[in-house]
């Protein structure tokens, strides 16, 4: 696998190299968790879970542009595998906040649609974000640049790990 330059830690420093807090993927790791502890709470008077809320952030992009989405495109987008989706958007459906139909023009695809009651959630949702940078403790500025340094950082990984397959 083709790589730029591989970092090489000083023949003394290799043992510091396997200490736990310098570990970029536990640092990543630990990180989500805390994440996912913070958006418990703000999600709590929405009646979603944090994977149900990535869910309806994608729908209400989506759909903000005029366009549906199938499930697999879904799972594209999310990064999920169907066996962890179908479940997610059965309880969304359950929940009265999307519907799942077969596409006209192809009885294999399921589209996905959101229904009033999960339009009308998108509205208190609009607070989460903010709550959120509050939390963090980070400027505007540093959120932006954080975010956009992971989603290269992920590509990256992606890139690697299509090449070692």
């Amino acid at each position: 696998m083709a790589r730029s330059k591989t970092p090489t830690p000083a023949a003394d420093s290799r043992e510091e190299w396997l200490q736990l807090d310098r570990q970029l993927c536990f640092a990543l790791y630990s990180s989500s968790l805390a994440m996912t502890r913070i958006y418990k709470p703000l999600l709590a008077p929405l009646g979603l879970t944090y994977p149900q809320y990535l869910v309806m952030l994608v729908l209400w992009e989506v759909e903000g542009l005029g366009h549906s989405l199938s499930v697999g495109q879904l799972g594209q987008r999310l990064s999920l595998d169907s066996g962890t989706l179908t479940p997610l958007l059965k309880r969304l459906e359950a929940l009265g906040h999307i519907e799942r139909r077969r596409a006209s023009d192809d009885e294999r695809r399921v589209d996905i649609f959101l229904t009033p009651r999960g339009r009308k959630l998108r509205e208190p949702a609009l607070d989460i974000p903010g709550q959120l940078a509050c939390a963090s403790a980070c400027e505007l500025d540093e959120v932006i640049a954080l975010t956009q340094r992971l989603h290269q950082l992920r590509q990256q990984l992606n890139r690697a790990a299509d090449a070692a397959a």
